[in-house]
């Protein structure tokens, strides 16, 4: 199977309500997208804004040395000025849009079908007269009449483009129908290579993707976090899960998804939902009492893949949904050694806690405790979380210090506060001496003052 990931995070994922990502975040972003091998960077629209223009710029010269190496795409409307903005840049390949429904037609463009079947043969000999390969996204392709979407393949295919988007702009898609059009168009136009760009609005993005590539389609475009507009478009982590489960494929380095999505989630300042596929925080996390016991004693009776295969680790939680085996695992990973009958009187006090959400490790040595009448010292803890309080010198610009805190390994997130410190440090440690090691080196970072270290009991 041929199929890549065009990554759109810098241009659908900036259309996202609220987000806007600074040159700086958009170069990070596309130097990560290319380390975890996208196939394509779709890297924004250069005529938009100026920082747009410079970020892409900036990316593009990343290219040229070496140090991104997925293909630089510059988005652009099929206007002749756009085209020269994009290609004065360089970059691999012009992607140009056009709406080709009644609606987009007639409420958007006010051309007739056969105007716009010139503007798009005009707009893309241009764009191919630069050198470039190009792209030609039809908009709104799922809800044209299809004798004529065929007719605007066939017209940007003979103008030069060797890619055709088929958009389906306002998510109306569903799979069985994704399939037979992308099988139909593959079939039609064996010189031309598919991309199919999904959005979400009916929760179906990632199946029609699926569906598109078992048709024909070579491209999936996707978002990290699955930013775009109103509700965004295909998530990446969730997508390239879905390839390697369903198919076998593995189009991107998929150990490096959490840290990708953690960047986007902290520069585009959208939260992760804790219960999103793959990279959320319950994604790997069990509860209830059978489900524990199944993957103490096989972890495939609850896991479709292993969550290191994501980076990511198992984990549970006890509550009153808590059984015996994962209270014994808990216990033992505490260092604690309790009898079967001290296990059962544990349990009883849980399950008469009905409200509580959750027991932290504390918590439960307390009630082992007061069963046991000893005094228990669990071993050192292990993959610890803290966050650490910095403040900085006065004379120091605080962003330039949350620029460097953000590269110390064992940082996570680094986030600037207001009050009697600048800035807030997520950390995470595999133990105490790691965990010192990491301080230290938040404390020689060029404009800290001091730090206040507090350790993170459970997550939230």
């Amino acid at each position: 199977m041929k199929v890549g990931i065009l990554d759109s995070t810098l241009r659908e994922g900036e259309q996202t309500p609220g987000v806007v990502f600074t040159v700086e975040q958009r170069v990070e972003i596309a130097k990560a997208l290319s380390d975890i091998g996208v196939t394509m960077i779709e890297a924004g629209h250069p005529a938009v804004s100026a920082d747009i223009y410079e970020g892409i710029k900036r990316i593009v010269k990343m290219k040229k040395e070496g140090v991104i190496t997925s293909e630089i795409l510059g988005h652009s409307r099929a206007v002749k000025r756009d085209i020269e903005v994009a290609a004065e840049l360089e970059v691999d390949r012009i992607a140009i849009f056009y709406g080709i429904s009644d609606i987009h037609l007639k409420a958007k463009h006010h051309v007739t079908k056969e105007e716009a079947l010139k503007i798009i043969s005009e707009t893309v000999s241009y764009a191919k007269s630069h050198g470039v390969k190009v792209r030609f996204t039809a908009e709104d392709a799922t809800r044209a009449d299809y004798q004529y979407l065929l007719e605007v393949i066939k017209t940007a295919k003979d103008a030069g483009a060797d890619r055709i988007s088929i958009a389906d702009t306002v998510g109306v898609l569903y799979p069985s129908k994704t399939r037979e059009l992308f099988k139909d168009l593959t079939s039609r136009f064996p010189d031309v290579e598919f991309d199919i760009h999904a959005h979400n609005d009916l929760g179906m993005a990632v199946a029609n993707a699926l569906a598109a590539v078992e048709g024909g389609a070579t491209i999936i475009h996707a978002t990290v976090n699955g930013l775009g507009e109103r509700v965004g478009i295909v998530p990446l982590q969730v997508v390239v899960a879905a390839l390697k489960y369903h198919f076998g494929v593995e189009v991107v380095k998929l150990e490096k998804l959490p840290e990708v999505a953690s960047l986007v989630e902290k520069y585009s300042g959208i939260p992760m939902p804790p219960n999103f596929p793959i990279t959320g925080d319950y994604a790997f996390v069990h509860k209830a009492g059978i489900h524990v016991a199944g993957i103490l004693n096989d972890p495939s009776t609850y896991e479709f893949m292993p969550p290191q295969t994501f980076g990511r680790n198992r984990d549970y939680v006890i509550d009153k949904y808590t059984g015996k085996h994962a209270l014994k695992d808990r216990f033992e990973k505490l260092g604690v050694k309790l009898s079967d009958s001290e296990l059962d009187q544990v349990l009883a006090k849980i399950k008469a806690n009905p409200s509580a959400r959750f027991y932290r490790d504390v918590d439960l040595l307390e009630l082992a405790e007061n069963v046991t009448g000893r005094i228990l010292k669990p071993r050192p803890p292990e993959n610890i979380q803290a966050i650490v309080s910095v403040k900085c010198d006065s004379n120091v610009y605080t962003t330039a210090v949350t620029r460097r805190l953000s590269v110390v390994q064992g940082v996570k997130e680094v986030m600037e506060i207001s009050g009697d410190y600048d800035i807030i440090v997520k950390v995470e440690a595999k133990d105490t001496n790691e965990l010192n090691q990491i301080i230290e080196s938040i404390r020689s970072v060029k404009g800290v003052r001091s730090t206040l270290t507090s350790l993170v009991l459970k997550k939230l």
